[in-house]
Protein backbone atom coordinates (compact mmCIF):
# COMPACT_ATOMS: atom_id res chain seq x y z
CA UNK A 1 0.00 0.00 0.00
CA UNK A 2 1.10 3.74 -0.96
CA UNK A 3 0.40 6.33 1.47
CA UNK A 4 1.01 10.13 1.94
CA UNK A 5 2.50 12.03 4.79
CA UNK A 6 3.37 15.49 5.60
CA UNK A 7 6.09 16.83 7.57
CA UNK A 8 7.70 20.26 7.97
CA UNK A 9 10.99 20.90 5.74
CA UNK A 10 13.82 23.39 5.84
CA UNK A 11 14.66 25.12 2.58
CA UNK A 12 17.61 27.34 1.84
CA UNK A 13 17.01 30.91 -0.29
CA UNK A 14 19.90 33.20 -0.89
CA UNK A 15 19.40 37.58 -1.23
CA UNK A 16 21.29 40.28 -3.11
CA UNK A 17 21.54 41.99 0.15
CA UNK A 18 20.22 41.37 4.05
CA UNK A 19 16.34 42.46 3.51
CA UNK A 20 15.64 46.15 4.95
CA UNK A 21 11.60 46.09 3.88
CA UNK A 22 12.26 49.28 2.04
CA UNK A 23 12.75 48.05 -1.74
CA UNK A 24 10.29 48.76 -4.07
CA UNK A 25 10.68 45.57 -6.31
CA UNK A 26 11.42 41.53 -5.37
CA UNK A 27 12.51 40.03 -8.50
CA UNK A 28 11.95 35.92 -7.81
CA UNK A 29 15.20 33.94 -9.68
CA UNK A 30 14.41 30.70 -9.90
CA UNK A 31 17.71 28.44 -11.19
CA UNK A 32 17.74 25.54 -13.81
CA UNK A 33 18.52 22.03 -13.33
CA UNK A 34 21.63 20.85 -11.49
CA UNK A 35 22.42 24.49 -10.38
CA UNK A 36 22.51 25.64 -6.89
CA UNK A 37 21.05 29.06 -5.58
CA UNK A 38 24.48 30.69 -4.14
CA UNK A 39 26.15 30.75 -8.00
CA UNK A 40 23.18 31.36 -9.61
CA UNK A 41 22.63 34.57 -7.80
CA UNK A 42 25.49 35.85 -8.60
CA UNK A 43 25.10 36.04 -12.11
CA UNK A 44 22.24 39.08 -11.48
CA UNK A 45 25.00 40.53 -10.07
CA UNK A 46 25.32 43.58 -12.51
CA UNK A 47 21.37 43.84 -11.64
CA UNK A 48 21.65 44.66 -8.20
CA UNK A 49 20.37 47.43 -6.59
CA UNK A 50 19.59 48.77 -3.14
CA UNK A 51 16.20 49.15 -3.65
CA UNK A 52 15.31 46.05 -5.74
CA UNK A 53 15.40 42.68 -3.49
CA UNK A 54 16.98 39.60 -5.94
CA UNK A 55 15.14 36.55 -4.44
CA UNK A 56 17.09 33.19 -5.53
CA UNK A 57 15.40 30.11 -4.01
CA UNK A 58 17.02 26.46 -4.22
CA UNK A 59 15.45 23.47 -5.44
CA UNK A 60 15.14 21.26 -2.97
CA UNK A 61 15.99 18.05 -4.88
CA UNK A 62 19.89 17.23 -4.76
CA UNK A 63 21.85 14.84 -6.54
CA UNK A 64 25.12 14.46 -7.69
CA UNK A 65 26.00 15.89 -11.22
CA UNK A 66 28.35 13.21 -12.21
CA UNK A 67 28.15 9.59 -10.64
CA UNK A 68 28.61 9.61 -6.85
CA UNK A 69 30.61 12.18 -5.85
CA UNK A 70 31.86 15.66 -7.03
CA UNK A 71 29.65 18.93 -7.88
CA UNK A 72 25.86 18.71 -6.35
CA UNK A 73 23.64 20.54 -8.36
CA UNK A 74 19.71 20.84 -7.41
CA UNK A 75 16.31 20.25 -9.35
CA UNK A 76 12.58 21.49 -8.84
CA UNK A 77 11.33 18.10 -10.03
CA UNK A 78 11.82 14.90 -11.93
CA UNK A 79 9.21 12.37 -13.84
CA UNK A 80 9.00 10.77 -10.71
CA UNK A 81 6.57 11.52 -8.37
CA UNK A 82 5.82 15.08 -10.76
CA UNK A 83 2.56 16.07 -9.49
CA UNK A 84 3.71 15.35 -6.13
CA UNK A 85 6.92 17.66 -6.36
CA UNK A 86 4.42 20.78 -8.04
CA UNK A 87 2.54 20.69 -5.01
CA UNK A 88 5.34 21.37 -3.23
CA UNK A 89 7.26 23.66 -5.36
CA UNK A 90 4.04 25.49 -5.07
CA UNK A 91 3.38 25.57 -1.41
CA UNK A 92 7.19 25.96 -0.80
CA UNK A 93 7.20 28.99 -2.58
CA UNK A 94 4.25 30.40 -1.41
CA UNK A 95 4.98 29.94 1.94
CA UNK A 96 8.65 31.57 1.23
CA UNK A 97 7.30 34.73 -0.59
CA UNK A 98 4.79 35.29 1.98
CA UNK A 99 7.19 34.86 4.55
CA UNK A 100 9.73 37.64 2.85
CA UNK A 101 5.84 40.11 2.84
CA UNK A 102 4.69 40.31 6.27
CA UNK A 103 6.67 43.25 7.52
CA UNK A 104 6.64 45.45 4.37
CA UNK A 105 5.03 48.41 4.79
CA UNK A 106 4.72 49.55 0.91
CA UNK A 107 4.18 46.25 -0.54
CA UNK A 108 6.70 45.95 -3.60
CA UNK A 109 6.90 45.23 -7.27
CA UNK A 110 6.55 41.16 -7.42
CA UNK A 111 8.79 40.09 -10.60
CA UNK A 112 10.06 36.35 -10.80
CA UNK A 113 12.61 35.13 -13.70
CA UNK A 114 12.68 31.27 -14.65
CA UNK A 115 15.70 29.95 -16.52
CA UNK A 116 15.28 27.08 -17.83
CA UNK A 117 13.28 24.43 -15.84
CA UNK A 118 13.09 26.91 -13.37
CA UNK A 119 10.88 28.51 -16.44
CA UNK A 120 8.66 25.63 -16.34
CA UNK A 121 8.69 25.76 -12.40
CA UNK A 122 7.47 29.89 -12.41
CA UNK A 123 5.01 29.46 -14.28
CA UNK A 124 3.14 27.00 -12.98
CA UNK A 125 3.84 28.57 -9.64
CA UNK A 126 2.16 32.30 -10.94
CA UNK A 127 -0.72 30.58 -12.29
CA UNK A 128 -1.89 29.59 -8.53
CA UNK A 129 -0.58 32.30 -6.85
CA UNK A 130 -2.62 34.20 -4.81
CA UNK A 131 -0.73 37.63 -5.60
CA UNK A 132 -0.42 39.30 -8.72
CA UNK A 133 3.04 39.24 -10.89
CA UNK A 134 3.94 42.07 -12.80
CA UNK A 135 6.14 40.51 -15.08
CA UNK A 136 6.99 37.08 -15.48
CA UNK A 137 10.48 36.36 -17.73
CA UNK A 138 11.17 32.91 -19.25
CA UNK A 139 14.75 32.77 -20.15
CA UNK A 140 15.97 29.50 -21.96
CA UNK A 141 12.66 27.52 -21.63
CA UNK A 142 8.98 28.49 -21.59
CA UNK A 143 5.77 27.51 -20.14
CA UNK A 144 5.45 24.50 -18.56
CA UNK A 145 3.28 21.90 -21.23
CA UNK A 146 0.85 20.64 -18.59
CA UNK A 147 -0.51 23.83 -17.90
CA UNK A 148 -4.70 24.83 -19.01
CA UNK A 149 -4.01 27.82 -21.24
CA UNK A 150 -7.45 29.23 -20.48
CA UNK A 151 -6.23 29.26 -16.51
CA UNK A 152 -3.30 30.89 -17.15
CA UNK A 153 -4.88 33.04 -19.33
CA UNK A 154 -6.80 34.89 -17.08
CA UNK A 155 -4.56 34.90 -13.99
CA UNK A 156 -1.07 36.31 -15.92
CA UNK A 157 -4.01 38.79 -18.39
CA UNK A 158 -2.04 41.86 -16.44
CA UNK A 159 1.56 40.05 -16.12
CA UNK A 160 3.93 40.95 -18.96
CA UNK A 161 5.38 38.07 -20.39
CA UNK A 162 8.77 38.07 -21.99
CA UNK A 163 10.60 35.33 -23.04
CA UNK A 164 14.22 35.11 -23.53
CA UNK A 165 16.19 32.22 -25.73
CA UNK A 166 19.45 32.53 -27.21
CA UNK A 167 20.12 31.71 -30.87
CA UNK A 168 22.32 28.70 -30.31
CA UNK A 169 20.47 27.28 -27.29
CA UNK A 170 20.93 23.81 -28.40
CA UNK A 171 18.57 22.70 -25.41
CA UNK A 172 15.81 24.63 -27.18
CA UNK A 173 14.71 21.90 -29.96
CA UNK A 174 12.46 22.34 -33.37
CA UNK A 175 9.91 20.33 -31.53
CA UNK A 176 9.97 22.19 -28.36
CA UNK A 177 9.49 25.58 -29.37
CA UNK A 178 6.70 24.60 -31.80
CA UNK A 179 4.84 23.15 -29.04
CA UNK A 180 5.64 26.95 -27.20
CA UNK A 181 4.27 28.72 -29.61
CA UNK A 182 1.06 26.73 -30.30
CA UNK A 183 0.50 27.22 -26.37
CA UNK A 184 1.35 31.24 -26.85
CA UNK A 185 -0.70 31.63 -29.74
CA UNK A 186 -3.90 30.19 -27.60
CA UNK A 187 -3.28 33.03 -24.94
CA UNK A 188 -5.57 36.19 -24.59
CA UNK A 189 -2.42 38.36 -24.39
CA UNK A 190 0.92 39.45 -26.08
CA UNK A 191 4.45 37.58 -25.08
CA UNK A 192 6.83 39.63 -25.88
CA UNK A 193 9.72 37.54 -27.49
CA UNK A 194 13.37 38.17 -27.06
CA UNK A 195 17.06 37.06 -28.77
CA UNK A 196 20.16 37.04 -27.98
CA UNK A 197 23.40 35.85 -29.35
CA UNK A 198 24.52 32.80 -26.85
CA UNK A 199 23.58 29.33 -25.83
CA UNK A 200 21.78 28.32 -22.78
CA UNK A 201 22.90 30.87 -20.24
CA UNK A 202 21.76 34.49 -19.02
CA UNK A 203 22.93 37.07 -21.20
CA UNK A 204 23.97 40.07 -19.47
CA UNK A 205 23.36 42.72 -21.28
CA UNK A 206 19.65 41.74 -22.33
CA UNK A 207 19.56 41.12 -18.72
CA UNK A 208 20.45 45.08 -18.28
CA UNK A 209 17.96 46.24 -20.97
CA UNK A 210 14.78 44.34 -19.52
CA UNK A 211 15.41 45.54 -15.80
CA UNK A 212 16.98 49.36 -16.42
Amino acid sequence: MKYNFKYQHTSHYRTSHVVNRNEKEILIALHGYGQLSEYFLKKFEPIFKEDRLILVPEATNYAYLEGFAGRVGANWMTRHERETAIKNNNEYLNGLLENILLKYKNKPIIKVLGFSQGAATATRWVSQLALSVETLILWSGGFAHDLNFQETGEKLKNTEIIIALGNNDSLITPDSKEQQDEFISKLPFEVKKLQFDGGHDLNIPLLQKIFE
